[in-house]
């Protein structure tokens, strides 16, 4: 059987290496670094299970990357990854589409449970 897939798009190294180490085994997984990297990687010819989108980035924050992935695939789950604990940010983010929303730092379990809880 084929381990689900999942994009994880963040501006960080250290967050994707975060989410490499605690994900590796159980997923397979590709990585951008901006919002359009991730918008290119959605609409290629490779389908995800699961997109893991941090709110802040350069270029094109992670809420207008969220609508327009949610209008090419709506059926795409996403979890929001940030390290803003702002209330008002998270309703945008599920208002918009989002699945769930992780708070960063993270424990793993939390950000495990909230994948499988998708997935």
């Amino acid at each position: 059987m084929d381990k689900p897939r999942i994009l994880i798009c963040d501006d960080e190294e250290g967050i994707r290496e975060s989410l490499k180490l605690i994900l590796k085994d159980d997923y397979e997984l590709a990585f951008c670094t901006n919002g359009q990297e991730c918008l290119d990687c959605i609409i290629g010819d490779k389908d995800y299970d699961l997109l893991l989108l941090d709110i802040k980035m350069p270029k094109v924050n992670g809420l207008e990357i969220l609508k327009q992935v949610k209008a090419k695939k709506p059926d795409l789950k996403i979890i929001v990854v940030t390290g803003y604990k702002s209330v008002e940010t998270a309703q945008e983010a599920l208002k918009a589409g989002a699945s769930d929303y992780v708070v960063k730092p993270f424990e793993s379990k939390e950000l495990k449970r909230a994948i499988q809880k998708i997935i």
